[in-house]
């Protein structure tokens, strides 16, 4: 037989900051809307894009995805270790996910001055100029995302952080995790679906 001291009920609040839900869901909306132009541009000149496409390089972009994901699971395991009250271990992992996310960045300026390189840049045409808008706005995003993982290993490394404090550690994680969401719908919208 229980007893209602037994029983707990599941806890419905967010994780992390609802400021920071705000902030994700209004630039989730941003890059939706984005998304939409360069879908609806494709609809209307799909030679143009598929030419365009043909021009950029897809394994590169697949290792730009990686990157990410692997930043983001090391951000995650990051998350749980302070939930253990392991906050060394979690900066040592928020370090390893920056490591991974500077491989995209070092990627990502490589495409672009192969690009520039070849005269592909964003005047080239209505597909490049739409490459430049989306990809260098997700970009910025990861590089602010970038700074975050930096300010939270600093925090979990003072021990700003622990098994009863953790909200900010949270949200920082979910802003990873959003810019992540956004490249995986972005890698094939721009370099695979014709």
């Amino acid at each position: 037989m229980s007893t209602s001291a037994e029983i707990t009920a599941p806890s419905r609040c967010l994780s992390g900051d609802l400021a920071m839900w705000f902030f994700i869901l209004a630039e989730l909306s941003v890059f939706a809307l984005l998304i939409l132009a360069f879908a609806l541009a494709q609809a209307r000149y799909p030679q143009l894009f598929s030419e365009g496409r043909q021009l950029l390089d897809r394994s590169t972009g697949l290792a730009m995805t990686l990157s990410l994901l692997t930043a983001g699971l090391f951000a995650a395991l990051a998350l749980e270790q302070v939930r253990q009250d392991r906050p060394r271990r979690g900066a040592t992992l928020l370090c390893v996910a920056l490591l991974l996310a500077s491989g995209y960045v070092t990627l990502k300026l490589s495409e672009y001055d192969h690009l520039l390189g070849a005269g592909l840049g964003m005047e080239r045409d209505t597909f490049f100029t739409l490459y430049w808008i989306l990809t260098a706005f997700h970009f910025l995003h990861v590089l602010l995302g970038m700074l975050i993982l930096g300010w939270l290993a600093e925090g979990c490394r003072r021990r700003r952080y622990d098994s009863r404090r953790y909200s900010g550690l949270e949200s920082g994680v979910l802003y990873w995790h959003m810019v992540d969401l956004v490249w995986v719908l972005l890698f094939p919208v721009v370099y695979i679906l014709d």
